[in-house]
């Protein structure tokens, strides 16, 4: 196959060339729409080569016949994609000013990558596709989570405002990891309201392993994330990464139980009543009956900071729990008090500690 590829003009090459190449130009990512939605290279755009129920025919034919047969059965749908395939990458390519070269791959770097390629060299543009194809970038995705990182923890109970300043360090060119973000949810039983939906385990990993690479290969120095348990929503952290982040020094800013509070009604405050009730009814077990009780009732009596204050209790309790379960706790916590929860001025606070550390 790969001696075809290079005659027809196409070459297939390794994932890391490919995803070096990635940067520059786009990937079209030829496997059915249900295989892209579960997961996809990070930018990659959906070019499938058979819609969902032509996929599963081609694929009986082929297992239960032969190769040739499923050949026969492919051909006649990949006839009618012909000109909408070209035409769609040439809109693609004319929207981001891109030179004619693009990035084809499918699930193994087989048949169906091969014959996209080969359409589209034929029609004139330079074609790359990836040797193994999806299933080679999975294997380096989970390859990034096994390598060691130099890691920087902003640790705070909730309502400190740790998401701020982390944004307020990369506006300042620090190598920053926000996973919040890349799991859409802040992370307790309230951080999906009103936000879309989560990415899939698998898109999830793919989107971190992504970052990993380029802050490791950008920076080469230490990548700040959040306090996180391994959990955020329905999404786990990779185990090895995690772990990673477990023994990593946690600066924690110490900020008033009053302050912390105001920043929470700020954030969720003027949420939907019955979506805050169902998020407490969520943590009921662990929050505990009359805790639960005493909270709806403050929540529906329109007393929403008094609603808050109890729920914020229990985190502060489940945070300082989480905190302490590490390995060398007393020498990688390092504390900050802060009065209020101003990222700029957090951020500053966390720079002066940095600067007098390195001259010590």
């Amino acid at each position: 196959m790969l001696v075809h590829l290079q005659v027809m003009g196409i070459e297939a090459i390794h994932i890391e060339t490919f995803l070096s190449l990635a940067q520059q130009h786009p990937v079209f990512d030829v496997r059915s729409p249900a295989e892209f939605e579960l997961a996809h290279i990070p930018n990659a755009f959906s070019l499938p080569l058979f819609s969902n129920e032509e996929r599963a025919i081609v694929g009986t034919h082929y297992k239960q016949i032969n190769k040739q047969q499923a050949i026969k059965t492919a051909l006649p749908f990949f006839a009618q994609k012909m000109v909408p395939m070209i035409e769609t990458v040439e809109q693609i390519l004319k929207t981001n000013k891109q030179p004619p070269t693009v990035l084809v791959h499918c699930w193994r770097g087989g048949m169906r990558s091969a014959g996209v390629a080969w359409l589209l060299s034929l029609y004139g543009f330079q074609v790359y596709t990836l040797q193994g194809g999806y299933k080679v970038y999975r294997q380096w995705v989970l390859q990034q989570f096994e390598k060691k990182y130099v890691l920087n923890i902003i640790g705070g109970y909730t309502g400190s405002g740790k998401t701020k300043m982390l944004q307020q360090l990369a506006q300042q060119n620090y190598p920053v990891i926000d996973l919040e973000e890349i799991a859409i949810h802040k992370g307790s039983a309230f951080g999906g309201l009103d936000t879309p939906v989560q990415p899939t385990h698998e898109m999830f990993e793919n989107l971190l392993a992504t970052q990993l690479y380029a802050r490791a290969t950008t920076y080469n120095s230490i990548i700040w994330l959040e306090d996180e348990s391994q959990r955020i929503g329905n999404i786990n952290i990779p185990i090895r990464f995690f772990e990673q982040m477990r023994l990593a020094p946690v600066y924690f800013f110490n900020i008033p139980f009053e302050e912390r509070l105001n920043e929470i009604m700020h954030i969720y405050g003027n949420a939907p009543k019955e979506k805050i009730v169902n998020a407490i009814i969520r943590i009921k077990k662990r929050l505990g009956g009359l805790a639960t009780k005493n909270a709806i009732n403050f929540l529906l009596e329109d007393n929403i900071k008094e609603s808050f204050a109890i729920l914020l209790q229990y985190y502060d309790k489940a945070y300082t729990k989480g905190l302490y379960n590490r390995v060398n706790v007393e020498q990688i916590v390092i504390k900050i008090e802060a009065p209020t929860t101003n990222a700029t001025n957090n951020s500053q606070l966390l720079q002066s500690l940095l600067k007098t550390s390195h001259h010590e």
